[in-house]
């Protein structure tokens, strides 16, 4: 895997990385100049653009830090650049994380084995950027469409699409952790007590109405996880 690893964070890895993550900076700063060049058309004054602009930048302080706990073991699993390339466009660790472990299974490799073959980071690679494509492709083309077809869909039954994706999320990581959960005895405990602990923070969450907490709750659920997995070593 340290083979890998070198290779996953050579120069030319950092170079597309800088590459990506300067367009993506370039768009803010353009969002950010027409919003501030659009506020007086909606009647905001400069201290209320400068109030929303600090109000925007806090609040996705705490979204990033959950994000960065997942990232820690992204980065020692496929390199710091992929990741920031990842990560940078699309934003969402969870699905990095299921893209990558897709990618190396479909390989017939486990994503951080030692035996981990350049062949299985490519296919890793190939997965999740081309799942990402699919994402950026569909938007450009058929945004105004969709929006028109999911409002039609919401008028019929309002709970379809949310129901799809649901049941596409929890149909994916289903099946990462149950591959996982019947390797041993401390394998299942583990996925039980992540699955229990992300559930109970959820609920809470809802009932509470923390939003910050829906954020955190795949990373804490991670972290319990990864805890209870260690401990149960010394008992089963």
């Amino acid at each position: 895997m340290g083979d890998i690893l070198q290779i996953a964070n050579s120069t030319v890895f950092w170079i597309f990385a800088f590459i990506v993550v300067a367009i993506v900076a370039f768009q803010a700063i353009i969002f950010l100049w027409i919003a501030s060049r659009s506020a007086g058309q909606a009647d905001m004054n400069p201290s209320e653009v400068r109030t929303a602009i600090r109000s925007g930048f806090i609040s996705s302080i705490g979204p990033s830090f959950g994000i960065a706990i997942i990232l820690i073991s992204l980065i020692a699993l496929i390199g710091s650049p992929i990741t920031l390339m990842r990560i940078g466009i699309i934003g969402s660790a969870a699905t990095e994380s299921s893209a990558a472990s897709i990618g190396a299974s479909a390989f017939g490799a486990e994503l951080g084995a030692d035996n981990f073959p350049i062949e299985a980071l490519a296919a890793v690679m190939w997965t999740m950027f081309l799942g990402g494509t699919g994402w950026l492709i569909v938007t450009m083309l058929f945004t105004k469409s969709l929006g028109r077809t999911q409002q039609k869909i919401q008028k019929h039954n309002p709970k379809i699409m949310a129901g799809v994706s649901l049941a596409a999320m929890l149909g994916a990581f289903a099946y990462l952790a149950s591959q996982q959960m019947i390797t041993s005895m401390n394998h299942a405990v583990a996925g039980v007590i992540s699955v229990a602990a992300m559930i109970l923070m959820m609920k809470y969450a809802d009932h509470r109405n923390i939003s910050w907490l829906k954020e955190w709750a795949l990373g804490f659920a991670l972290l319990i996880g990864m805890t209870t997995g260690y401990l149960t070593t010394f008992i089963l």
